[in-house]
C-alpha cells in the first residue's frame, strides 16, 4: 500500500517535473522493471488475503477479511485490464521515440492508479479493522 500511495502522491509527480522528458525515461524504465515484479508481490497479497480469510472464516471478522481480499482481486484486476495496457505502450519509449501525446496516457495511468490505490487502501483498512 505505501509504495503505491507512494507512487500515486509523489514519486509520478516528481517525475513529471523533470525537465526535457527525464520523467518519461524513468517512467519508461519503471514500467519496464516492476512489470516484471509486482505481479509477484500483488498476487502474494491475495494469496494471504485468502488463506486469512479462510483461517476467520466463521469468526469476528471474517466478513471485513473476505471483502479486503476481494478488494485485493480488484486491485490485481485493475492493471490487468487498465494499466497494464497503458504500461506496456510506455516501456517502449525510449528518448527519440516520446509521443506527441504522452501526457494523454500517462494521465490516464495516473488516474486509474490512483483508483487502485483507493482500492488498496480501503483494503488495508478493513483487513486492520477485521483482525479486531
Amino acid at each position: 500500500m505505501g509504495v503505491e500511495f507512494a507512487v500515486a502522491a509523489f514519486v509520478n509527480p516528481i517525475l513529471d517535473r523533470l525537465p526535457d522528458n527525464g520523467g518519461l525515461a524513468a517512467r519508461s524504465d519503471g514500467a519496464r522493471l516492476l512489470g516484471k515484479v509486482m505481479p509477484f508481490w500483488y498476487i502474494g497479497s491475495v494469496v494471504l488475503g485468502a488463506v486469512w480469510a479462510v483461517l476467520a472464516w466463521g469468526g469476528v471478522g471474517a466478513g471485513l477479511v473476505i471483502t479486503a481480499t476481494a478488494l485485493l482481486v480488484l486491485s490485481v484486476l485493475i492493471p490487468i485490464a487498465l494499466l497494464v495496457p497503458v504500461n506496456s505502450r510506455v516501456a517502449q519509449w525510449t528518448h527519440g521515440s516520446v509521443p506527441a501525446d504522452r501526457k494523454q496516457p500517462l494521465g490516464r495511468w495516473d488516474r486509474f492508479h490512483f483508483v487502485r490505490v483507493g482500492v488498496i487502501v480501503t483494503a488495508f483498512v478493513l483487513l486492520v479493522i477485521g483482525k479486531g
